[in-house]
C-alpha cells in the first residue's frame, strides 16, 4: 500500500464540494458560499454562478449544459444564458437536503439526499436515490441507503457505486436499460470510514474522501486499499481527478466546524497529489 502526501493549490472557501474535471478546468461547489467556481490548473478561480440555495452536486449533460443539485429546495437545475432553470423537482423523493449526484452517458442524472435535517440533530433516517431522465420526469430507484453521497458508474454504464456515507460502505448496483436500479451488493466495507465525495480511476479503482476520519482511500471491489492520502486536522470532503494527464487527485477539504458554516468562515481547500491511475471520467 502506497502513503501519498498533497499539497495546497488554492483555499479561501468556505465548504467545497462536488469536484468535478470539465474542458481543463475542475468545477467545484462552495455549498456554503453559495456558488459554483472553476479552478484553473494554477488555482486561479472563476465564479461560473450563484445558487442561492446552496449548490452541491454537478454534472454536464450532453449538450455541454451545466447542471447543479440544488440543496434547500431540493431541484435540480441548469445554467441557461447565466440564469438557473429549474429541470425536476425532487421534494416529493427526497425526504432530506439534496446532495451529491452522477450523471450517465444519456444525459440521466442519479441523486441522492440526507433522508433527514443532519444539522438540526434530527433522528437519521434512510434515504433514497432518485433518478432524473432526459425529460425531467422522477422516481426513487434505490431506497434504504444511509446517507447516498458521492457516486460513480463504471463498467462501461453497466455499475453504479454509491457511498453511503453512515454506513461505512460503498454500494453498487447494476443499470437496467431505462436507468433502473438492482442487485444490491456492497463494493466496499469501509470499517471506521466515512465515505463522501468519490471518484473512478481506468483500473476500476475509486478514490474515497472520508469525512470522519480524514483521510482519502484508494479502494478495489472488495475493499482492498492500495493508496491513502492522510489530511490529519482537516475533513476529507471530495475528490476528483484530472489535469493534463489524468493523474492529478484534487482533494477537498475543510478545516473547521459545523458552527462555522453558518458565519461562512473560509475554511474549505483544494489540495493535490499525483497518483498512478488515470480519471475514467466519472463523475
Amino acid at each position: 500500500m502506497s502513503t501519498l502526501q498533497t499539497t495546497r493549490l488554492v483555499d479561501g472557501f468556505v465548504f467545497l464540494e462536488g469536484p468535478r474535471w470539465h474542458q481543463g478546468k475542475l468545477w467545484v461547489s462552495d455549498m456554503w458560499g453559495y456558488t459554483v467556481y472553476t479552478i484553473s490548473a494554477t488555482g486561479a478561480r472563476e465564479v461560473v454562478c450563484k445558487v442561492p440555495e446552496r449548490p452541491s452536486g454537478l454534472g454536464f449533460a450532453p449538450d455541454g449544459s451545466l447542471l447543479i443539485v440544488s440543496m434547500e429546495d431540493r431541484q435540480l437545475k441548469k445554467l441557461v444564458n447565466g440564469s438557473l432553470v429549474k429541470v425536476a423537482d425532487l421534494s416529493g423523493l427526497a425526504t432530506g437536503d439534496c446532495n451529491d449526484m452522477v450523471m450517465d452517458a444519456r444525459g440521466r442524472a442519479y441523486v441522492g439526499n440526507f433522508g433527514y435535517n443532519l444539522l438540526s440533530g434530527e433522528e437519521a433516517k434512510m434515504a433514497k436515490l432518485v433518478l432524473v431522465d432526459t425529460d425531467g420526469s422522477t422516481r426513487a430507484v434505490a431506497d434504504g441507503l444511509n446517507f447516498p453521497n458521492g457516486a460513480v458508474i463504471m463498467n462501461g454504464g453497466r455499475t453504479l457505486v454509491v457511498a453511503e456515507t453512515f454506513g461505512n460502505c460503498l454500494t453498487a448496483f447494476d443499470i437496467a436499460a431505462d436507468g433502473g436500479l438492482s442487485n444490491r451488493r456492497v463494493f466496499a466495507a469501509m470499517g471506521e470510514h466515512t465515505p463522501d465525495g468519490i471518484c473512478l480511476d481506468v483500473d476500476g479503482g475509486i478514490w474515497v474522501a472520508s469525512f470522519m476520519t480524514s483521510v482519502f482511500l484508494r479502494v478495489k471491489d472488495g475493499g482492498e486499499v492500495t493508496d491513502t492520502i492522510e489530511v490529519p486536522g482537516r475533513r476529507a470532503v471530495a475528490c476528483q481527478l484530472g489535469g493534463d494527464d489524468g493523474k492529478t487527485l484534487f482533494c477537498l477539504t475543510y478545516e473547521g466546524t459545523i458552527e462555522d458554516l453558518h458565519q461562512a468562515k473560509a475554511a474549505g481547500a483544494i489540495e493535490t497529489a499525483r497518483v498512478q491511475h488515470a480519471a475514467a471520467g466519472s463523475p
